[in-house]
């Protein structure tokens, strides 16, 4: 490290000299990565419920209705009753009566209540002895074949269930693939070179390979769903390739001002990547603040994000510097696209030259009012949705037409109500055999709630120390009916209803388990955006030194995030648009989403914001005029921005080509985010802004100045103004 590199510039250096053995390390380091992730990696957990006490009792007293279980939908023609087709569904049932893991499949026929009032809907349901995560996708295929193979002579059967959903809609696939391809293609259209293409996807690819490793080794620590392994590589793609983009522009940029291409690296490192480190970090505080939550998958998805965005910035600040010593100068020659766009501008010499991201850059100086006032009109426009965002676990109604999980959801519904997809189990510990007598009260108490369609009598352990029973809502799981019912019951009608008797009740199951999710998420949000916004400005008052661009920057992000919110409830809740999305039918937003995008989208919103602002207060510091800095900042940012922003948004929109709707929302809500900060926020409100403020931009009381610490200056710092030197980065 040489004197006035500082830490990133002598690392930069230090990787650049020493490129080979960088290189063979990060390929050994992701290699063994890989290797152990094979051997010894975690198992997905998809389970949201975290402890439950209704649950317990289940697995302590009714083993072989604890485990997972799967609805067989039997439509047929002609009455069920009819002899032909009492016949083939009894030979329909003997290949799940023999299935692994299979404790019992009730008889439609001798079970209350299993035969639709019209005659022709009837169901079994098939008991599994373990959860859906030990059920293998294959066994879910065996059993989704024999019901095809039974279904005929006017009688179809329909299996339907968690497992059904998960092996018809697998999360990943071969469409993850689009995502690298179109990021590829978009560097390719913004810089016309196969080799200023192929670097930042590269060391993108190196950085996702280690952080993909580290989710399945974490595992074992931070459970997380089978979601998080796809969600965690496309965001880490969006990042990566920007992180790697948003240096190598700044190396080109010194090699065509003139420097050795050691130094144009060190340069690079030394601005550029104090940006993506900057970046990158608020990317992670944005994701581990999902662990104020204390949810437990969710904290298996911010450990699984957090890591691979962490190894994508180390790929960027280290792997990408050794990368560029194998190219020399042929990074600095000028592309077609590049010269083509130098002739054209020579040519419109009435114009001084001006690039048109200069000559944009003036026009918002001129009009910044107007400018600031049309930008937020916009993006309040889009967030108007947001006021009615409804908030469900979806069910087998969100499922993709054709799918056997929604064939037997449609035929469920038909025949018993859409309620059936929603079933609400209360469990109860019984002081002692007598008890059980008072179990008729709580059936009773919880049949006379309104919203309650259908009761199945209490049912009592072997032991005689538990009981259960199941209470169907007259309402479908994504109504939000339906969510007031089960707090209803849980918070009002069980207590009343066991008063006095010492029986305890739960209400449990996987949709009263989607309810406590859904409160525990309202109550403890507050702190969750409190501790990111909080940690982002103290990161964002550290490196610019000023309260305002820090404050600045938190409302500018929030209002990214909630522009996204409104177009994801316009296109998901109220259907415009939804199937050019691949949503087949309106929807509620999918409870997590919102949670997940809001950590997602602060920490994504900060990077353009302090890419943005980093040029600007570069530019600042050398001239002292906040005008002049700002119009340089943005006009040479705004072309970088824009090819980075575009790479994010094709790799996100590639999420709603996955079958799962709540990774579909991730993938829309994230694109539509990232399309209007990099656009209206970054290139239009934040300019105009901060050309209003003047030099109240960089504000901040002389205590504050005293009590933080200052970043370590470089010696690095330009020598001229950037609006003269016309450096692009």
């Amino acid at each position: 490290m040489q004197t006035g590199d500082g830490l990133l510039g002598g690392l930069g250096r230090a990787c650049y000299r020493h490129r080979k053995a960088t290189l063979l390390a990060w390929l050994a380091g992701v290699a063994v990565l890989i290797t152990l992730w094979m051997r010894f990696g975690a198992a997905a957990d998809n389970s949201f419920t975290g402890a439950d006490p209704g649950q317990t009792l289940l697995n302590q007293h009714f083993a072989r209705q604890s485990g997972d279980s799967l609805t067989l939908a039997i439509s047929s023609a002609q009455p069920v009753t009819a002899p032909a087709v009492r016949a083939q569904v009894a030979s329909a049932l003997v290949p799940f009566e023999h299935a692994p893991h299979v404790t019992a499949v009730t008889d439609p026929y001798t079970t209350p209540g299993h035969v639709s009032r019209d005659g022709h809907i009837a169901y079994a349901t098939v008991q599994f002895s373990v959860s859906g995560n030990s059920i293998s996708s294959s066994e879910t295929s065996m059993l989704m074949n024999d019901a095809t193979r039974a279904s005929g002579h006017g009688v179809t059967f329909s299996l339907g269930g968690d497992v059904v959903d998960l092996a018809e809609t697998p999360y990943g696939g071969p469409d993850n693939g689009i995502g690298v391809g179109a990021a590829m293609l978009v560097l390719l259209i913004a810089f016309g070179s196969l080799l200023a293409m192929g670097l930042p996807v590269a060391t993108a690819l190196f950085g996702i390979g280690g952080g993909l490793s580290l989710i399945a080794l974490l595992g074992h620590i931070f459970p997380a769903p089978s979601f998080s392994p796809i969600v965690a590589a496309l965001i880490g793609l969006g990042v990566g390739v920007d992180y790697a983009l948003f240096i190598l522009t700044r190396f080109r940029t010194e090699l065509h001002g003139g420097r050795e291409p050691q130094e144009a690296a060190v340069t690079a490192m030394r601005t550029a990547g104090v940006s993506v480190l900057t970046a990158g970090t608020t990317v992670v505080i944005g994701m581990l603040g999902l662990l104020v939550l204390r949810q437990s998958l969710l904290n298996g998805v911010a450990v699984a994000a957090a890591a691979t965005v962490a190894m994508t910035v180390l790929g960027a600040l280290t792997l990408l510097p050794a990368l560029l010593g194998f190219t020399g100068t042929r990074l600095g020659k000028a592309t077609i696209l590049e010269r083509r766009r130098n002739r054209r501008e020579a040519r419109k010499g009435t114009r001084g030259g001006r690039s048109r991201s200069e000559r944009w850059a003036l026009f918002i100086q001129k009009h910044k009012v107007m400018a600031a006032l049309s930008a937020t009109a916009f993006i309040l426009l889009l967030a108007a949705p947001v006021l009615t965002m409804k908030l469900s676990f979806p069910d087998e109604s969100a499922q993709a037409r054709g799918t056997m999980g929604y064939a037997s959801y449609a035929a469920m519904a038909r025949g018993f109500g859409p309620g059936f997809d929603a079933p609400l189990i209360v469990a109860a510990a019984l002081p002692s055999d007598g008890a059980a007598a008072d179990m008729a009260r709580v059936e009773t108490a919880v049949a006379r709630t309104p919203g309650v369609a259908a009761v199945t009598p209490p049912v009592v352990s072997r032991d005689g120390q538990a009981a259960l029973l199941i209470a169907y809502p007259a309402t479908g799981a994504q109504d939000a009916a339906t969510n007031a019912l089960a707090n209803t019951i849980s918070g009002q009608v069980l207590p009343e209803a066991t008063a006095g008797t010492g029986i305890h009740a739960y209400l449990t199951g996987p949709n009263a388990a989607n309810v406590t999710f859904s409160n525990l998420i309202g109550q403890r949000l507050p702190w969750l955006i409190a501790s990111v916004v909080g940690l982002s400005m103290l990161l964002l008052l550290y490196v610019f030194r000023s309260v305002v661009i820090a404050v600045k920057a938190a409302v500018m992000n929030l209002l990214s995030i909630t522009a996204a919110y409104g177009v994801l409830t316009a296109v998901t809740q109220w259907g415009w648009g939804g199937r050019l999305f691949g949503f087949p039918e309106p929807m509620p937003v999918t409870t997590w989403v919102p949670v997940f995008l809001f950590v997602i989208l602060f920490g994504l919103s900060m990077d353009y914001e302090v890419f943005l602002l980093s040029r600007i207060r570069e530019s600042y510091l050398v001239s002292g005029d906040n005008a002049a800095a700002v119009v340089s900042g943005l006009a040479s940012t705004a072309r970088v921005i824009t090819a980075a922003a575009a790479i994010m948004v094709v790799v996100f929109l590639s999420f709603d080509l996955t079958p799962d709707p709540g990774v579909k929302q991730v993938g829309l809500g994230l694109a539509v985010a990232v399309l209007v900060d990099a656009t209206v926020v970054r290139l239009v409100l934040v300019p105009a802004v901060m050309e209003m403020l003047g030099k109240a931009n960089w504000w901040m009381p002389r205590w504050l100045a005293r009590v933080m610490p200052a970043p370590q200056p470089s010696s690095h710092q330009a020598t001229e103004p950037l609006l003269k030197t016309g450096n692009h980065a």
